[in-house]
């Protein structure tokens, strides 16, 4: 059965338009399948902000897709370097990582470590419904990683009304996109289908950045009887795209096209020209389908089953470097006049030319190993993930009603290195394979991804180099709720636990009957409450708590990248408690949250370089018992003065800061031999990498039925840099005195964004829709993350608006424009 579900306009940011409001009431149902576990207003305990797909389809543009979140509380969105999907986000301080990503209820973050590649969602903006973000503990009832949050995207239903779009949009930089999308409706014998098919290309903002990206969506629906309802999708978006995966130092952004006032913020180290063509050593290329059948059965009027099968093949990797030219990597090699790798005398030195200023001549030329010549090398990371999520449901009465559920999961992530470029060589010489030593590998393979995904390994062990191994996590779940509500108060006790099991098998380090590693399970579980109680028709006050212990991530379990099994390996720990008002009127709207979240025995492998009798050594430490504080509140509201126009707001402040001084171990990468330890003086520290103090105010104007515009203005402040726990070890044989590095607070910035639209109706059924977005409109520089915490320098003339000109930096992008006509019918 499919649920259906509205919203207050106090939890939703939306355009003012003739397609998304037509009365002053909640804004247009949301049809979702049983499993996705979606906050209601005025009855979840929760912080939660949901955007629609008209926003989405008009606001987004050319923007990364998590940018649309921006203007919530408490989250702060990135393009990171800016390649076509390399875009972050952070909720309440926390990563991505840390905050689940989910598809109508089926989580996607990466089973080993918890990343999201948003490049291999580029297209799901194109799909999606709706869009929710719910801040802290979440209404999922799944055993999932949401520290910070959960955010929810809700993609098309097969039965969406009959209709056809074709939609054509330029912007800056060479951008384009096309688009065709039809919807059947549904039929008198309860079949309906949807398609979707685009293809977006050009250069994003950043220079070296060209990219190409596909989109496909197909879903079909079968609703035979009032009892079961069927939805099948299955959706993926192959793409390829060069990156700027390197943070540059200020001084260079001046050095290469800036000046002292403005830095070229486009400028990307990663890129040049070979062969008269651009060419970049970081690729990345991915093509992930992801399929499910969702089946909704109304066993009772008082129980429902739901159930969702899923299944996800990932094929691709992204490219870097092997090898060194006289001890320098291509990026410390010497560049042109404009900042670029010189490709064509790469080429000619791996051939044994002389290029004078590289240093000495290639004593083999045409052979390249690990220290001597460069290639393109290209890491793999491929999965096969395959899960069942099914819940049931039952009334018991009117007020009281109960859920428990099952959640299986199992995932094999596949991981090498091949070569694509030899870049002049023959050859390429690898040792890193004990059982083939050495490798002499010719063969080299396209930075483009594959159309047909399904299958194992796509390359053979001969052709793979640096490492070769299988990652294989297996999960299962167990929840249940019990929920309670009448007219004014809704009260929920959920629990979930799970068990999740390791397993490493390496291919190059050990021998063919050592290879598999030993297996590891470990069982997590959390247990959270709440409850909303309506004062009256305006004010309602909610409380949530809970308690997580989450398993850690792949690479906690098994060290140094081998087959040895942590033996301190514990869960991280989790508290979290918040309080919530809201009022609601006929013109005013608004929610008002206090959060505080505890994160306890946090993994992490840090790395430290220290010089051992005049040898430089890297260090790896394993660390636990890292523990963060992230305490704030949070306001959002919208008010409608006039019918014509609709003002929406929101303010956060968070302080967000290390607690404690755990201890660590540094050990030698090669040798095992521990070169480091000491105390990590972390108390007090502040979290970095998103700002702790984010504003925003916009305005909808919807002028008549067919023209609109809309203006906002983004404020972040408190901006830290992502920081190295690392380098704040203090040795007992350290003077009591010693300066340790602090995180570096960047400047603040305010941007503004502009947007107009226009609407032409031909008849009943088909109109054409304009639209243009103007981002940054002002043209701020500003710096959007640090890697580096270099403190100002005492001469002024090495710092940039206080920041020390040493420090790798990511600038946010300049002005940039889109336009898109559309065509509906």
């Amino acid at each position: 059965m499919l649920v259906v579900l509205s919203f207050s306009t106090a939890s939703f940011y939306f355009a003012q338009t003739s397609d998304t409001i037509s009365k002053e009431k909640d804004i247009e149902q949301v049809v979702l399948t049983g499993v996705a576990d979606i906050a209601k207003d005025r009855k979840t305990p929760v912080a939660v902000s949901t955007i629609k797909e008209a926003v989405i389809v008009e606001k987004l543009g050319n923007q990364e897709f998590p940018e649309i979140l921006n203007s919530t509380p408490s989250v702060y969105a990135t393009k990171s370097g800016g390649g076509f999907g390399d875009s972050r986000i952070n909720v309440r301080g926390f990563d991505q990582r840390n905050t689940a990503v989910m598809i109508n209820g089926v989580p996607v973050n990466d089973m080993e470590n918890g990343a999201v590649y948003w490049s291999n969602w580029a297209g799901l903006s194109d799909v999606t419904s709706a869009m929710q973000v719910q801040r802290g503990l979440g209404s999922s009832k799944l055993a999932i990683a949401s520290v910070g949050g959960t955010i929810n995207v809700l993609t098309r239903a097969a039965d969406k009304k009959r209709q056809g779009t074709v939609n054509v949009g330029v912007g800056n930089d060479g951008y384009h996109k096309s688009l065709f999308s039809y919807n059947t409706g549904k039929s008198e014998k309860g079949w309906a289908s949807s398609f979707l098919m685009s293809r977006t290309a050009g250069s994003m903002y950043a220079d070296g950045t060209k990219f190409e990206g596909y989109n496909y969506y197909f879903a079909l629906g079968y609703n035979p009887n009032s009892k079961h309802d069927f939805q099948f999708t299955i959706t993926g978006a192959p793409q390829w795209h060069h990156q700027r995966s390197f943070q540059s130092t200020i001084s260079d952004y001046i050095k290469y096209g800036g000046t002292e006032e403005e830095p070229n913020r486009k400028y990307n180290q990663n890129w040049g020209y070979l062969n008269g063509e651009e060419y970049a050593m970081t690729v990345n290329y991915y093509h992930k389908p992801v399929m499910s059948l969702n089946w909704d059965w109304k066993i009772t009027d008082a129980t429902k089953l739901n159930s969702v099968a899923y299944a996800s093949f990932g094929r691709g990797g992204g490219s870097g470097d092997f090898g060194r030219i006289n001890s320098k990597s291509y990026t410390s090699l010497p560049r042109t006049a404009d900042g670029l790798v010189r490709f064509d005398d790469i080429v000619k030195w791996n051939q044994g030319g002389v290029v004078a200023d590289f240093g000495a001549v290639n004593k083999t030329p045409f052979i390249a190993n690990v220290s001597n010549g460069i290639v393109r090398r290209s890491s793999i990371n491929s999965h096969n993930w395959y899960g069942l999520i099914t819940s049931l449901n039952h009334k018991f009465s009117d007020n009281l009603n109960a859920t428990i559920g099952f959640d299986g999961r199992r995932y094999d992530g596949m991981h090498y290195r091949i070569l694509t470029d030899l870049l002049g060589n023959n050859v390429y010489t690898d040792t890193s394979n004990i059982n083939n030593k050495p490798n002499q590998i010719s063969n080299t393979f396209d930075v483009r991804p594959t159309w047909n995904p399904f299958g194992g390994k796509t390359n053979d062990i001969k052709d793979q180099a640096g490492y070769s191994n299988d990652g294989i996590v297996n999960w299962l779940g167990g929840f249940g709720q019990l929920e309670y509500t009448t007219d004014a108060l809704s009260a929920f006790v959920q629990g979930s636990v799970s068990n999740q099991g390791f397993q490493r098998i390496d291919y190059m380090l050990y021998t063919p009957e050592n290879q598999k590693s030993e297996k590891v399970n470990q069982i997590g579980f959390n247990i959270k409450g709440g409850a909303n109680y309506n004062i009256n028709e305006n004010h309602n006050v909610f409380a949530n708590a809970g308690y997580y212990e989450r398993q850690p991530f792949f690479g906690a379990v098994f060290l140094n990248n081998r087959n040895d099994v942590n033996p301190f390996l514990t869960n991280e720990k989790v508290i979290s408690y918040e309080l919530g008002y809201g009022f609601r009127s006929s013109v005013f709207n608004a929610n008002l949250n206090l959060y505080s979240t505890s994160w306890d025995d946090i993994y992490r492998r840090l790395t430290t370089r220290r010089k051992i009798n005049n040898v430089d050594v890297t260090g790896v430490a394993n660390v636990q018992g890292i523990n963060e504080i992230h305490r704030g509140i949070e306001l959002d509201f919208n008010v409608r003065p006039a019918k014509i126009v609709t003002i929406n707001g929101m303010l956060s402040v968070g302080d967000w800061y290390f607690k404690g001084n755990p201890n660590a171990q540094f050990v030698e990468d090669q040798t095992n031999v521990i070169v480091d330890e000491g105390t990590l003086k972390l108390d007090g520290l502040k979290v970095g990498d998103a700002a702790q103090f984010t504003a925003a105010l916009g305005a909808d104007f919807r002028l008549t039925d067919w023209l609109n515009f809309d203006a906002q203005y983004r404020y972040a402040d408190n901006l830290y840099s992502a920081f190295e726990p690392g380098d704040r070890l203090l040795k007992a044989t350290d003077p009591a005195n010693k300066v340790l590095p602090e995180a570096v607070k960047l400047p603040s910035y305010g941007l503004l964004d502009l947007g107009a639209g226009a609407k032409w109706n031909i008849n009943a059924t088909q109109a054409f829709k304009f639209r243009v977005n103007v981002n940054n409109v002002l043209d701020k520089v500003y710096i959007a993350e640090s890697r580096t915490n270099k403190p100002a320098d005492a001469n002024e003339a090495n710092n940039w608006k206080g920041i020390n000109k040493a420090n790798e930096v990511f600038f946010g992008f300049g002005r940039t424009w889109n336009a898109s006509v559309t065509f509906n019918f």
